[in-house]
C-alpha cells in the first residue's frame, strides 16, 4: 500500500474523472484508492474505483465527489482491497453491473481479450465506448448468460446484494463451471485501518469488513449466507 499525490485532469460528462499518478498507486480491477482533497471541508476521503488505464494514470468510476475539478490535488492512499482474477482458463466471460454502469468493470475487457476470451456485458445502463467484438446483454438474460460463462465479475451495491442472491437462489453454482466474484460497494471512510463496521456484512454468521475482506468476494461463500444473514448489514 502506497501513499502519494494524484491531479485530476479532466472530469467527464458521466461523472467519471481522469486522475494522473504514479503506476504504483493505480489499482487494479476491483480494488480502490482512498481519495482526498485537502482541500476540501470534508474530513472523510472517498473510495475509488479503476475503471480503465490513461497514459499518465487511470480514469476513476463515477459517482465522485462533485467538488472534483480539473487541477484539484488528491491525497491517495493504496491501492486496498481483493481484486477480480479472471483464470486463465476462462474463455467465456461474462461482466455483471447489477445495478449501475459496468464502468468498475471495463478494466477486465481488455485483460479478458488479451487471452482471447469473449466477453459479454450485463446491464440495463447506457454503454459507449466499448469494443465491438464486446456483445452487450440486458440484466434479465443473467441466468443464461451465467450457464454459458467460465467465469463472471459481477459489481452490486451492498444494499441490493439480497436482491443479486436471491436472483441467483435456483442456480447451484458451487456444481456450475463457472467461476464468479462479486465486488460489493459500500462506504468504506476507514480503508481498512480502523474496522469501523460501516462497511460490514455477515457471512457464515461472521462479520465481514468490505473494505479489508474484499471489496471483491467469491460469488461461492456469498451464496451459502443463510437468509437471516443475507438482511443484516
Amino acid at each position: 500500500m502506497k501513499h502519494g499525490t494524484g491531479i485530476i485532469k479532466e472530469v467527464f460528462l458521466d461523472g467519471s474523472a481522469q486522475i494522473d499518478c504514479t503506476t504504483d498507486l493505480i489499482p487494479a480491477p476491483g480494488q480502490y484508492l482512498l481519495a482526498h482533497a485537502p482541500a476540501s471541508d470534508s474530513p472523510i476521503a472517498d473510495s475509488v474505483f479503476f475503471s480503465r488505464s490513461t497514459a499518465n494514470g487511470f480514469i476513476a468510476a463515477a459517482p465522485l465527489p462533485v467538488f472534483w475539478m480539473p487541477g484539484i490535488s488528491l491525497s491517495l492512499r493504496g491501492p486496498l482491497g481483493h481484486k477480480f482474477v479472471i483464470p486463465l482458463t476462462a474463455h467465456k466471460v461474462a461482466l455483471v453491473a447489477f445495478d449501475d454502469s459496468p464502468a468498475r468493470l471495463h478494466g477486465l475487457i481488455s485483460l479478458a481479450l488479451e487471452q482471447k476470451s469473449e466477453v459479454v456485458v450485463l446491464c440495463d445502463s447506457k454503454t459507449s465506448g466499448l469494443p465491438e467484438v464486446v456483445e452487450i446483454q440486458p440484466l434479465q438474460a443473467m441466468l443464461e448468460i451465467l450457464e454459458w460463462a467460465d467465469y463472471a465479475a459481477i459489481d452490486v451495491a451492498r444494499e441490493n446484494l439480497n436482491q443479486l442472491l436471491e436472483k441467483l437462489g435456483g442456480w447451484d453454482q458451487p456444481k456450475a463451471r463457472c467461476e464468479a466474484q462479486v465486488l460489493i460497494r459500500a462506504q468504506m471512510p476507514c480503508g481498512a485501518l480502523a474496522e469501523c463496521g460501516a462497511c460490514a456484512v455477515t457471512i457464515h454468521h461472521q462479520w465481514r469488513m468490505v473494505c479489508k475482506d474484499g471489496p471483491v468476494f467469491e460469488l461461492n461463500e456469498l451464496l451459502f449466507k443463510s437468509s437471516r444473514e443475507c438482511g443484516s448489514f
